[in-house]
């Protein structure tokens, strides 16, 4: 697999994902156990080559940063990015590993799975501060599942590259058996958006999963007409907390409001 995420750290899709897993860091009860499926260096240098190449952090986290009208749910990330770059110029960004490390209380735990060496290796030294931070790696997928506690509160984040054909059905194997093993655990699934048939599809199998109503947030950038563009993304929460809803429809009507190009905000409930 050649991606990596240095090309899109950032982008409206980070700050979708980011501000949402913030807030429920923020509301979950404790203490809590956290399992991120797809980790990656967890910190990101703005000012590299693949950054700059791109833009995606320029037109994302670079027009948050700089934003008047930022309603309350992203003010946390804004915050977070800030204090990373010691209130200067936004040339760090963090990944989801050093937002939940940074979140973590008295009595939590954290593991951040990473399949690729070189990555797994970055984001060990990334967490290196926080000691109930821990790295493995390894198939986050199967991870998941084997290290999620049977009892207690927990959260986990699964966020793959979906560069691999069978990453939307590995994704629902997950969600099912998380959900077996612990019936307390809130999961969080990030997806890309290119097509509607792709991403209904998704919901569908995610449904005969029978793990309760799963709330969905969709923040389509522009009309879904091209396939091999990412015009959107969305998440899909099982066993969301309580006022999830409307935080999810805040952050994501200022996303594609102010980042977007003639798209919409959605959230729903799938049954």
């Amino acid at each position: 697999m050649n991606y990596r995420h240095a090309f899109h750290a950032g982008n409206f899709a980070d700050l979708v994902k980011h501000a949402a897993l913030l807030d429920l860091l923020a509301h979950m009860p404790r203490p809590l156990s956290v399992i991120d499926t797809h980790a990656g260096r967890g910190l990101y240098d703005l000012s590299g080559a693949e950054a700059q190449r791109s833009g995606e952090a320029q037109a994302g986290i670079g027009q948050l940063m700089q934003a008047g009208d930022l309603p309350a749910a992203l003010q946390p990330l804004r915050t977070a990015v800030g204090q990373l770059n010691g209130g200067g110029a936004t040339r760090l960004y963090p990944g989801s590993p050093l937002l939940i490390a940074g979140a973590l209380r008295k009595g939590d735990t954290y593991l951040a799975c990473e399949l690729r060496p070189e990555e797994h290796a970055a984001l060990t030294q990334a967490l290196t501060p926080w000691p109930a931070a821990r790295t493995v790696c390894a198939d986050g997928y199967g991870e998941a599942a084997a290290k999620l506690p049977r009892e207690g509160e927990a959260l986990v984040l699964i966020d793959p590259p979906f560069e691999k054909s069978d990453d939307y059905r590995r994704c629902v194997e997950a969600l099912t058996a998380i959900a077996a093993k612990n019936p307390r655990a809130v999961v969080m699934i990030w997806l890309p958006l290119k097509d509607l048939e792709t991403f209904d599809s998704f919901v569908r199998d995610a449904e005969d999963a029978n793990v309760g109503p799963l709330l969905i947030a969709e923040a389509r950038m522009r009309p879904l007409t091209d396939p091999m563009k990412m015009n959107g993304c969305a998440l899909v929460l099982a066993r969301a907390p309580a006022g999830m809803a409307q935080t999810l429809q805040s952050i994501c009507d200022w996303t594609v409001g102010a980042l977007g190009q003639g798209g919409s905000a959605r959230i729903w409930t799938a049954t």
